[in-house]
């Protein structure tokens, strides 16, 4: 919003700006707040920041201690369009607290070294991205996990009716009209607010899942910035959703036997603004260059690792099982929705083309997930990675009605959160170079996943297994 700190601050005085409100995200991807009064904000606040307990939620100490500052930065200014004051709020590099450098483990700042690698490779000057954004919107969630009382209750009136209009039936939301369904209004006040603060809207609509999944698209920009947009996008669908009376979510697999949340991310080069993706002499498949194809490469290569970033949550391998398009077989194909890579159809000019990464989902933090892509495709590019040549395809069939024996030869994704983390253990070496990933960063955060979810959930009695046991 701002081009420099003069600017941001002449706004705070031309405008009638009651609050500043600074905006961290934590090592999981959850943004955290600190407001101020704008009568004090001055120019120091731009260069030293505001400090605060890096141990307390954000996660930073796991991996380094003592107190660190969010440091704010002009250009991601935007009025904040949920608060009963009006208030100007700033995304937010964390940095240590004594020496003002930026901290290595800040997330943001992992995103921004991995832009600053791929210059420094010399394979392009910038990788543009943007993700898919699909998330359930219900009535009401009740949970309860208590040790006597274990239960979930999902009310959704577009399958629980009043009456009114017949519900959606199962797994046929694509595309839905009112009044079956009832998110409409909603959804385009999202893309409008979303617009107001200089998000570009692709479109909006109903996704397959019948109780209430939607999805809203956006255009293509630089990895920081697309980064830094997401968070502000699922911002905005959340407030906007509770404003509605309603509860958006991004969980991968909310309901059981319907579509999943998803978080597919297109994904091309550039280099001095020419594009890189593109065959000029369409001698390839999908008129895709050979840059293209070892770029894919590498992302296929390293799937079953990035997983481990880009899907590390036990309720992702829930989404990710076969029967509901979801992209469990790590192939590539043209407009092919149950590949790991989809090479849109419709994408036909040089500066369209691109790919489409369909594995992750939105229990990742945004910035290290689009990070660890583009260090995937990196070492594919370096390592001119045939995907042919790994049995990555091109496969324009349906894998599901293949032979067994076909089947078994392609690479599948981890099918635990457990699994995926061994393998970006043992796998993680490409995410290092180039000091990108911090190994404290990568140890911390396997180490933290496995005992913060994957042991929990695995200790806690689940309720299907009363189905299965009580009467053991």
């Amino acid at each position: 919003m701002f081009a420099s700190i003069p600017e941001a601050l002449n706004y705070l005085k031309k405008h009638d700006v009651a609050m500043v409100d600074l905006k961290i995200c934590s090592v999981i991807g959850q943004w955290l707040h600190v407001s101020l009064p704008a009568s004090q904000v001055t120019e120091r606040l731009f260069v030293e920041g505001v400090g605060y307990d890096g141990s307390a939620g954000s996660g930073y100490t796991s991996v380094e201690s003592g107190d660190v500052c969010a440091l704010p930065r002009p250009d991601s200014g935007f009025v904040d369009p949920f608060w009963d004051h009006p208030t100007l709020s700033f995304l937010c590099d964390t940095v240590t607290a004594d020496t003002q450098q930026l901290l290595p483990s800040d997330p943001r700042t992992i995103a921004q070294r991995a832009v600053a690698y791929l210059r420094q490779t010399g394979i392009a000057d910038e990788c543009w991205m943007a993700p898919e954004f699909e998330f359930h919107v219900f009535d009401r969630v009740h949970v309860r996990t208590e040790p006597y009382h274990v239960a979930i209750r999902i009310e959704a009136s577009e399958v629980q009716t009043d009456g009114l209009a017949p519900p959606i039936p199962h797994k046929a939301g694509y595309f839905r009209v009112p009044p079956t369904e009832q998110l409409h209004n909603l959804r385009s006040d999202i893309a409008l607010t979303l617009e107001k603060l200089g998000v570009p809207i692709r479109y909006h609509h109903h996704e397959v899942g019948a109780s209430g999944q939607c999805e809203v698209e956006v255009l293509m920009q630089p990895l920081l910035r697309a980064a830094d947009q997401a968070m502000l996008v699922k911002y905005v669908i959340k407030n906007v959703a509770r404003r509605h009376g309603r509860l958006a979510t991004f969980m991968p697999k909310p309901i059981f036997g319907e579509a999943g949340n998803g978080m597919h991310v297109h994904q091309r080069l550039t280099k001095e603004g020419k594009p890189l993706f593109f065959d000029e002499r369409r001698r390839n498949y999908a008129n895709l260059s050979d840059l293209a194809l070892h770029y894919i490469g590498g992302l296929l290569s390293h799937g079953p690792a990035l997983t481990g970033l880009t899907n590390p949550s036990t309720n992702s391998y829930k989404r990710l099982v076969e029967g509901y398009e979801a992209p469990v077989n790590l192939f590539f194909s043209l407009a092919n929705r149950s590949a790991a890579i989809r090479v849109p159809k419709y994408a036909e000019s040089p500066d369209e083309k691109r790919i489409e990464y369909r594995p992750p989902d939105f229990t990742g933090n945004i910035y290290t997930t689009l990070a660890a892509m583009l260090l995937a495709g990196i070492d594919g590019v370096q390592q001119k990675i045939d995907p042919s040549a790994r049995n990555f395809g091109p496969f324009d069939v349906d894998i599901a009605r293949q032979p067994a024996e076909f089947r078994h030869k392609i690479l599948g994704v981890p099918r635990s959160l457990d699994d995926a983390l061994d393998a970006l253990e043992q796998g993680r070496e490409f995410l290092t170079r180039g000091e990108v990933f911090p190994e404290a960063f990568l140890r911390g955060w396997i180490e933290g996943k496995r005992q913060n979810e994957n042991r929990l959930i695995s200790i806690n009695p689940h309720p299907y297994e009363f189905v299965l046991h009580l009467d053991t």
